[in-house]
């Protein structure tokens, strides 16, 4: 079997790495265990989320697949944040796990240069070439040899993956599915630093035996919850979604499937008691788990312990299908056995009489420090091998997946034998910051995405990502014509709506006519004013006007079908100008360091000038550039002047 990609892992990473290489014309070959749980939603049934949100629309505006499989699976849909500013706004989609996995495995399908060979590797084929080893391929358990010109390892929760049920201790990957071992051994070997770190996932529960009366329901994108006080489920559950937004770009009819209520719910005194006294049996506090667990989301027995003063945590009750019983209790994740679990849950409210399908569990599994790759993903210690996913040390389907579409790419590039690599800087995508954390400052405990770690995330919005990236990806061969078309009759159109307003002026009387409907309090103008003037305005929205204005709305719904998207994006150009073009001068400035190359050039260990830590973390990462090198940690701003100076020399 010889192909020119080949993929290891079939979860987030792993299919949107085999999509992106396969789209862009290589032979590649996907390798999971199980066809029956591709791109399987392990923990919480839900896609995006705060800054998570913003890789997805990434990842499509890039030619990926996880917003289109998204926007096909979504039974719930919200818009986070949106009492703050556009850089804050997340989108968030609760999804039919079982329709998730079937719509993505129906795309990867008819994909037409990609096969699925159901299968675990074991090692990796290495040869020595021109005094480097270089990746060439795989063996599998069945004991097939599968040859490629490019490897990408993303294997989850597998390798060596072993779960924790209070003393109970089961080896796997996820429960019910074997760990994957051969891979750690081999590549320990060849001078990789492996590490073991930790995560956890809830209780999983009968809807049947839930009493949502006692609960508050919530459904859209704002986020409101009501009182349900007295109100049964049936006939309260499904609710009309018509928020126009989506994951994909690209052009949809509307939700595919009936919309479903979430849940809330809390914890009580009672509950805190009854798992504190089940703490000596805690695989986290009785020393049984060894490894790191994710910080940002943390277990109930955590919880208890870290935020003692609490008296009550919030729970989200949230549908795993469309129409199914199955529940995720989102917020009550655990590793306490499991008549410990089952009786703090008796003791919420809505949960007296509850049944669980299956206990909360926790899962350690190996991880290899992301410093020892290239930004493209490529390990430094083998060529043609790529990681993506939990394998470098992050957490969550989002940050996995949009690893996998970056390997994918140059993997694919990688085989197709050209130099040309595909990054993505800090001010052009979450993705790209995700991966320069990676590389630049490695993980000491789960990775997780946030807005608060991208220093430029007013120009990160999930609205425009489009326009930062898809003419990017289109060059490469990824993107197709119908995307890059779409993105420029948007781009045409938004500009057409700004130039109308810039250019269109409104006289006194008629402007403080349009203020007066809108706002009584306004204070009125003197003279005639520009329709974008009115718009900077902050009690003045474009909704507002183009009620108001009938030629400003014929324009608008002159857009086809995207006009509202079009709108958005033009009134965020407008409000937040001078944010935006602030951003961008700062963003200029710091490339200029991250312009001046300096791998290769310098021999870190004999500059005496440098301070000895900075020596250290620079011959360990060996950065690309100046600008890598000034956010490793322990670097100083005089070493780095140091380094300036010497590439001038």
């Amino acid at each position: 079997m010889t192909y020119d990609v080949v993929v290891v892992g079939g979860g987030h990473a792993g299919c949107e790495a085999a999509a992106a290489a396969a789209n862009m014309g290589e032979k590649t070959l996907l390798v999971t265990m199980d066809m029956n749980k591709i791109a399987q939603m392990s923990c919480n049934p839900a896609v995006g989320g705060i800054a998570k949100g913003q890789i997805v629309r990434e990842i499509d505006a890039l030619g990926g697949l996880m917003g289109i499989v998204t926007d096909e699976s979504a039974i719930q849909f919200r818009l986070l944040n949106r009492s703050k500013g556009p850089a804050m706004w997340s989108p968030r989609s609760q999804c039919d796990r079982e329709k998730f996995i079937m719509n993505w495995r129906r795309k990867l399908e008819s994909i037409e240069n990609l096969e699925i060979w159901q299968d675990s590797a074991v090692e990796i084929i290495l040869k020595e070439e021109n005094g480097k080893k270089k990746a060439r391929g795989i063996k599998t358990k069945m004991g097939v040899e599968i040859e490629a010109k490019s490897v990408i390892l993303t294997c989850g929760t597998f390798l060596d993956g072993l779960m924790h049920i209070g003393k109970i201790q089961m080896k796997g990957g996820r429960v019910s599915e074997p760990a994957s071992y051969g891979l750690t051994e081999q590549l320990k070997e060849e001078g990789f630093s492996v590490g073991r770190m930790k995560t956890g996932t809830p209780v999983r529960l009968d809807g049947k035996t839930i009493d949502f009366k006692k609960m508050k329901r919530q459904t859209a994108e704002d986020m409101k919850t009501e009182e349900t006080s007295g109100v049964e489920r049936k006939g309260n559950d499904y609710f009309e979604d018509t928020d126009w937004h989506r994951f994909s770009y690209l052009p949809t009819n509307g939700r595919k499937l009936k919309q479903r209520s979430c849940w809330i719910t809390y914890t009580n005194e009672r509950t805190h008691e009854i798992l504190r006294e089940g703490l000596p049996d805690s695989p986290l506090y009785n020393g049984q788990i060894k490894s790191i667990g994710p910080r940002y989301c943390p277990s109930i027995e955590t919880k208890i312990v870290t935020f003692a003063d609490k008296d009550k945590h919030q729970l989200f009750v949230e549908p795993e299908s469309e129409e199914g019983e199955e529940y995720y209790l989102n917020g009550f994740s655990s590793s306490l056995p499991m008549e410990v679990q089952f009786e703090a849950l008796h003791s919420i409210e809505g949960l007296e009489n509850v049944v669980a399908y299956r206990p909360g569990y926790a899962i350690e599994y190996d991880y290899f420090d992301p410093t020892q790759l290239e930004h493209t993903l490529e390990t430094k210690k083998i060529e043609n091998l790529f990681f993506a996913g939990q394998i470098n040390g992050t957490t969550g389907y989002e940050e996995a997946a949009g690893q996998g579409l970056l390997a994918g790419i140059n993997a694919a590039l990688k085989a197709k034998g050209k130099e040309k690599k595909f990054t993505l800087g800090r001010d052009e995508s979450y993705i790209g910051v995700l991966i320069d954390d990676l590389v630049t400052k490695g993980v000491d405990e789960p990775y997780r995405m946030f807005t608060s770690r991208a220093e430029y995330r007013i120009l990160l919005r999930q609205d425009d990502a489009d326009m930062r990236l898809t003419e990017k990806s289109h060059e490469i061969g990824l993107a197709d014509d119908e995307r890059f078309a779409l993105m420029k009759r948007k781009k045409e159109n938004r500009d057409k709506l700004l130039k109308y307003m810039s250019e269109t002026t409104l006289h006194k009387e008629e402007a403080n006519e349009v203020l007066k409907k809108i706002n009584k309090e306004t204070a009125g103008v003197k003279e005639g004013v520009k329709i974008i003037d009115l718009l900077k305005r902050p009690e003045v929205n474009l909704k507002k006007l183009t009620e108001l204005l009938p030629e400003l709305n014929e324009i608008i719904h002159s857009f086809e079908d995207r006009n509202e998207e079009i709108a958005e994006a033009a009134e965020i150009l407008v409000k937040y100008e001078g944010y935006i073009k602030r951003e961008k001068a700062l963003a200029e400035k710091e490339n200029r360091l991250d312009n001046i190359k300096i791998k290769g050039k310098i021999d870190y260990k004999n500059i005496k000038s440098l301070s000895t830590e900075a020596r250290q973390k620079l011959e360990k990462i060996n950065p690309e550039t100046i600008g890598q090198a000034s956010r490793i940690p322990g670097v100083s701003p005089a070493d780095i002047s140091i380094l300036i100076i010497l590439a001038g020399r």
